[in-house]
């Protein structure tokens, strides 16, 4: 069966951070779904490029997602945040040993939440006091448990790695990589 994730997108998103992350995970062979919490398919990111989503929230199965991915962005993070049914769908997520992952500033919504106490984490600068309970590292990606934190756009490649290792194998992440011409 083949890999899940969703990757759930907000008004004033950070665009690259989720495109290049998704776009490494495509190349992986997972099966990436774009899912509008605004209510519309199309979602504004916050430099105005505007992207077309695969489905509404509303319309959409969290439940069947092997990992929710959450990109960064102001103020995408704070509509992330304000979604109750998100912070329900990634409840439920990791009490199934699901995967969740958050990058630059959404890892907020995951310490605020109380999911990264006792877990190392990383976030964009000045979110760190956020990531209520956690152990912050400056590090670039991490991955403790089910949780896989991303500290910015510089690392939006990483991050996808790092997922597509996680859910489809180190091999496959390692051939794109190399494939993409990606040798950090």
């Amino acid at each position: 069966m083949k890999a899940k994730v969703y990757a759930v997108v907000a008004e004033g998103l950070e665009e690259v951070e989720c495109l290049a992350a998704v776009d490494v995970m495509i190349r992986c062979g997972i099966e990436v779904k774009l899912i509008s919490m605004s209510g519309s398919l199309e979602v504004a990111g916050s430099h105005g490029l505007r992207i077309v989503t695969d489905m509404l929230w509303e319309d959409s199965a969290p439940e069947e997602a092997d990992c929710i991915f959450l990109p960064g962005g102001m103020p995408g993070t704070k509509h992330l945040a304000e979604h109750k049914g998100l912070a329900k769908a990634l409840e439920q997520a990791l009490g199934e040993d699901r995967r969740v992952a958050a990058i630059c500033a959404a890892p907020s919504v995951l310490g605020e939440l109380g999911f990264l106490r006792g877990k190392k984490a990383t976030c964009y600068p000045g979110f760190e006091e956020k990531l209520v309970g956690a152990e912050y590292t400056h590090e670039g990606v991490v991955t403790d448990g089910l949780i896989t934190t991303a500290r910015g756009l510089g690392y939006a490649l990483d991050l996808g790695l790092e997922l597509a290792g996680l859910l489809v194998g180190r091999e496959a992440a390692a051939q794109v990589k190399a494939s993409i011409q990606y040798d950090h």
